[in-house]
């Protein structure tokens, strides 16, 4: 799962020579404009939606850059055909990952040659990010990289800039988190002595709020809010607005923790590097951290590691799981009653168009046991929209719901004991061979990840080939990984771990504990789009063998929602994937069956859709 939206082109000429003005008062050449925060988020508040708003493409990954004469747009292939629709000409897509296309740093670079200036708001980049383009300036003969305190696109923004949120935190109880943010703090120090560290600089979000059991609403979907932290052998700072502390979150941190202005870190970073920091014993930074922190740090007094707290997180303590596989069947029941209810309404001849339809999804999820909002905006699409990766539709512009046409609807939710994301792929009406056997293969993918069983140790990285296989053979591939990490009742999209082919999934093993997606797909440019996503769980797996006494690793699936048997050809699938395939179905309708027992439409539906094939 990613966000997108539909396409609407935005016309950016006044936006863009605004902003060349301001870059010529600033000496600045070459500017260049980050989709992320100043903590390196995948998601944004709307009040950081810069790259959106000078370029108009609203996809959620993507660097801008922008010259006196020419703009750039860096996006992956999740997002091409989007980008393609949503960029006016004022604009060069870059399309990542295809032969002969330069990266964003590459273009701006090239665009540098001959002395000239390249600025970027500096908290908006990591200090590594920075590292590089300062050496590769200096290699291609280009002039300075000036990391600015202000952001030009901000100035061009100015009154029609969104507020900042100011939503009050709340504190998540044991119930739901399992451990407290005193334990938390203890192993971290342990982490912090170590690494011979003097502290440890905090900036992702998600960490904070996981290592405080705090959660706010600065993010939507996102259950998180903008902070920093540090934590030392005797202190723990949290620097957020005070505004949002309420007197159950000073009462949850007591005298452990001291709350600071979100800001102050900055200058504390500098007293912190006369004081504490010394050569044997540095400030800690993560390679997230922004350069606009580490430059309140002397070179030579910080040192950067791996994020313990983000690999803490990803490995689910026993309430965590437990809470995550309850979320999971409640979020289950949900959808089986949207895709029973959309099949009868369609069977009536009813009108529903894609956002009407992700309506009615909300509803039965509102409905749910500790629900507090989506996970994401609901990939609601029909037709040739599904083959828009990440597609969300707008009202008034969406298309129609139609029996005949392949559905897919990709979507979670954030519970307080768990977050979800499923993706299913229906048709409810007489599918082509071809969607058939499409459909088949992206299954077959799907269940060889399901299935598969490796070494203690193995990575994602080396688990994608097993989703892609299948289509392999018939000369088909997606432009998406096939899994991402979640969070638990925090972001939908958690790192560090996830299954593809980007090298950083090769850098940490799976363990027992962590949640990942399963969602292989195929998408048929202008015709249709297939995506089968299910959460699933990693656990120790018993082997009749045990080969140089490694343990061995596999995953439970914990979504719980029927495949589209209309879309399914049994001939195309072994022995062995009917017979995950069936115990699969098996499981959902034992979990969820209890709920239904009042609707006796959804009960048959579901009874119906998880028979044996």
């Amino acid at each position: 799962m990613a966000v997108g939206t539909s396409a609407s082109r935005t016309d950016t000429t006044a936006r863009l020579a605004e902003l060349r003005k301001l870059m010529a008062l600033n000496n600045v050449d070459v500017y260049i404009v980050p989709s992320e925060d100043a903590h390196q988020s995948e998601y944004i508040a709307p009040v950081d939606a810069r790259r959106e708003f000078i370029s108009g493409f609203t996809g959620s990954a993507g660097c801008a850059v922008v010259t006196s004469s020419k703009a750039s747009l860096s996006t992956d292939g999740r997002y091409f055909l989007q980008a393609e629709q949503e960029l006016d000409s004022n604009w060069e897509l870059l399309k990542q990952g295809l032969p002969d296309v330069p990266t964003w740093q590459e273009w701006a670079l090239r665009e540098a040659e001959g002395g000239k200036n390249v600025g970027v708001d500096a908290s908006l980049i990591s200090a590594a990010q920075a590292k590089v383009l300062l050496e590769k300036l200096k290699s291609r003969k280009g002039g300075e990289l000036i990391g600015m305190d202000s952001n030009l696109v901000d100035m061009v923004w100015s009154a029609d800039q969104p507020l900042k949120p100011l939503d009050p935190l709340i504190v998540l109880g044991m119930e739901f988190a399992g451990k407290s943010f005193e334990e938390k703090l203890v192993d971290i120090r342990k982490e912090i002595e170590k690494q011979k560290g003097s502290g440890l600089v905090v900036s992702m979000l998600d960490e904070i709020a996981w290592l405080f059991n705090l959660r706010g609403n600065d993010i939507p979907f996102n259950p998180v809010f903008f902070s920093y932290a540090f934590v030392s052998p005797t202190e723990a700072i949290l620097y957020v607005d005070e505004n949002k502390i309420t007197d159950e979150v000073r009462k949850h941190l007591g005298e452990l923790v001291i709350i600071k202005p979100y800001n102050a870190i900055f200058e504390d970073l500098k007293t912190f590097n006369m004081s504490t920091a010394t050569e044997e014993s540095k400030i800690l930074v993560t390679s997230s951290a922004s350069w606009a922190l580490t430059k309140s740090l002397s070179e030579n007094k910080f040192t950067t590691i791996k994020a313990p707290i983000e690999a803490a997180k990803a490995v689910k303590n026993e309430t965590e799981v437990t809470g995550m596989k309850n979320a999971h069947i409640r979020d289950g029941v949900a959808q089986i009653q949207y895709f029973a209810w959309l099949e009868k309404a369609l069977s009536k001849g009813d009108f529903y168009d894609e956002v009407s339809a992700a309506d009615q999804l909300e509803e039965f999820r509102k409905a749910k046991e500790h629900f507090v909002g989506l996970s994401f905006p609901t990939i609601s699409s029909a037709g040739s929209n599904g083959a828009i990766i990440h597609y969300q539709p707008e009202k008034n512009t969406c298309a129609r719901v139609e029996k005949d046409k392949i559905y897919l609807c990709d979507s979670g939710a954030q519970f307080f004991d768990g977050t979800t994301d499923s993706t299913r792929t229906l048709h409810y009406g007489t599918p082509t061979p071809e969607e058939i056997k499409s459909y088949t293969l992206v299954l077959k993918g799907h269940i060889a990840v399901a299935t598969a069983v490796f070494p203690k140790g193995s990575s994602g990285f080396i688990l994608d080939i097993l989703a892609r296989q299948y289509l392999w053979r018939e000369g088909l591939d997606y432009r998406h990984g096939t899994g991402h990490g979640v969070g638990s009742f925090l972001n939908v999209h958690e790192g560090p771990i996830g299954i593809g082919t980007r090298m950083q999934y090769n850098e940490i093993a799976l363990d027992v504990g962590m949640f990942i997606s399963n969602e292989p797909g195929y998408y048929e440019d202008g015709q249709y789009g297939i995506r089968i996503e299910n959460v699933v769980l990693v656990v120790e797996k018993k082997t009749p063998n045990n080969f140089g006494d490694k343990k061995y690793y596999g995953f439970d699936t914990v979504t719980m929602v029927p495949m589209c048997k209309r879309l399914t050809d049994p001939l195309l699938l072994d022995d062995d994937e009917k017979k995950w395939l069936n115990e699969y179905h098996s499981t959902v309708y034992a979990n969820t069956k209890d709920y239904l027992k009042d609707d006796d439409y959804t009960l048959e539906w579901l009874k119906r859709e998880c028979g044996p094939i």
